[in-house]
């Protein structure tokens, strides 16, 4: 039983990882757009639509490179994760209001992420 114990909290620690990782990745790379997002052709026209200043956008953008940066230490993991989740409600609330379903229901994936990872826990806590 201990070896079984030991070998489920190893597998839980390895997906964590994992989708810090990914966190990480998506958030700086979203954040990164919405700094850069004069240079792109469709990004402006987005956020206009869902209602989303150009200084509502940068902050966004600051707050996602935040989060990428604050998911990865034990004693910022929680707020990194709620933070995460609420700007994904955000724009979901933001996406319906505009009349757009369609990007809701995309970020539902991507609302389960912080979840699952403040449930799972960070893998290098004590």
């Amino acid at each position: 039983m201990h070896v079984s114990e030991n070998l489920t909290n190893l597998v839980m620690k390895i997906i964590s990882g994992l989708l810090i990782l990914v966190t990480v990745f998506l958030s700086i790379k979203h954040g990164w757009e919405g700094l850069t997002a004069s240079q792109k052709a469709g990004a402006p026209d987005l956020m206009t639509t869902l209602g989303i200043s150009r200084s509502l956008g940068y902050a966004m953008a600051v707050l996602s490179v935040a989060i990428g940066i604050m998911v990865l230490f034990p004693q910022t993991f929680f707020l990194a994760n709620l933070l995460n989740a609420l700007v994904i409600v955000l724009v979901m609330s933001l996406a319906l209001k505009a009349g757009i379903p369609k990007i809701a229901l995309m970020e539902i994936p991507f609302l389960l992420m912080p979840l699952i990872l403040i449930w799972l826990g960070h893998p290098l806590k004590k």
